[in-house]
């Protein structure tokens, strides 16, 4: 077996002391860069990749990890093109600061629970139940935190986009195109799914409320009591569904606001299935503009969020929080909202 190779190893064949090893892995600025190529070509040379991760996040403090908590399956961070987009985004901004990313679900089965067990120096928490046992757990670490569409909580610094400003502006463009009997296709993985009473209707989390009232803020004004339906999740047969209980009334809707572009395409396809055409009999919305809007036929009226933009800010204010968190400071609990805008392609049309 192969002697291990230490930092006193590579320390012996440059003929400098352990500490001058150390700091050319840790703290490079204080070595000149001759000396610090040296040294890490005799690593090479000897086959060390650095220090063990485990002891120098004893020795630090820090483990360099931070969580994003997701209250659905982790599949959906690599299923979802909003999704792709906005961990991507978090993903590059984060790479300069030395802080990994780690995916958390919020499932609380088996031995091992990823928000009480994995060791990470903060979370993002990202669409989920406030009331979760997995935030909870999180809130009970004292990590630092920031919410990504979540109610604001005070001393938590927060990122939002403005869903209800967008989910007015898309109401008010189908009610200019003369649309009086309207559609709200919801989607969520809790509480009743089918068609809602309008004066009973339950949504799961603060963007799903913030775009039920915006499109109430328009709604409501013109006279317009809107047909609502939910669907059970977030998949395209879920929204297919969704939509064909929707579009199979006698009544159906000339127009139907989707909760997003994923719930809109499916809606698209159900029209095609039913023979409907889009837009000359319906009017369809949807919400993110992510791939899936200009791609689709017709190309899809959608309200723009920045995705990008808001993994950007979401993963600046976390790096902040941490690095507050290590020298004691107090974290600027800041609550940024971002602008939305209506994109009017070719799915609506006046009726």
């Amino acid at each position: 077996m192969a002697a291990r190779v230490t930092l006193q190893t590579i320390a012996d064949r440059v003929g400098v002391s352990r500490m001058t090893v150390s700091n050319a892995f840790s703290k490079p600025d204080q070595l000149s860069a001759a000396l610090r190529a040296r040294i890490l070509a005799a690593a090479d040379e000897l086959g060390y990749v650095g220090p063990d991760p485990a002891a120098r996040a004893l020795a630090t403090g820090s483990t360099g990890a931070v969580g994003v908590l997701l209250t659905t399956s982790l599949r959906y961070a690599f299923t979802d093109l909003v999704a792709t987009s906005f961990f991507g985004s978090i993903a590059e901004q984060l790479a300069p600061t030395g802080l990994s990313l780690t995916l958390l679900t919020s499932s609380d089965s088996g031995p091992i629970i990823p928000a009480r067990d994995v060791a990470m120096d903060g979370a993002l928490v990202f669409s989920c139940d406030p009331t979760s046992e997995a935030l909870g757990y999180l809130v009970r670490r004292r990590l630092p935190l920031v919410y990504v569409d979540q109610s604001p909580v005070e001393g938590v610094p927060c990122v939002n986009v403005d869903d209800r400003a967008g989910a007015r502006a898309a109401a008010e463009h189908i009610v200019a195109l003369g649309h009086r009997r309207v559609g709200l296709l919801m989607s969520g993985a809790h509480g009743p799914h089918g068609m809602i009473d309008t004066d009973d209707i339950k949504v799961d989390g603060y963007a799903s409320r913030q775009r039920l009232l915006g499109w109430l803020d328009a709604l409501e004004p013109a006279g317009v009591e809107p047909l609502v339906a939910r669907q059970g999740g977030d998949d395209l047969e879920q929204a297919r569904w969704g939509a064909r209980l929707l579009l199979e009334r006698p009544d159906r809707p000339t127009a139907v606001l989707c909760f997003s572009d994923a719930v809109a395409y499916g809606v698209l396809q159900a029209a095609g299935e039913l023979g409907i055409s889009v837009p000359g009999e319906l009017s369809v919305v949807g919400f993110d503009d992510g791939p899936l809007a200009a791609q689709a036929w017709p190309a899809l009226t959608t309200v723009r969020q920045d995705v990008v933009e808001k993994g950007r800010a979401a993963a600046a204010a976390l790096a902040a929080a941490v690095a507050a968190a290590r020298t004691g400071e107090p974290v600027a609990a800041t609550h940024l909202v971002l602008p939305t805008e209506l994109i009017v392609r070719k799915s609506t049309a006046a009726v």
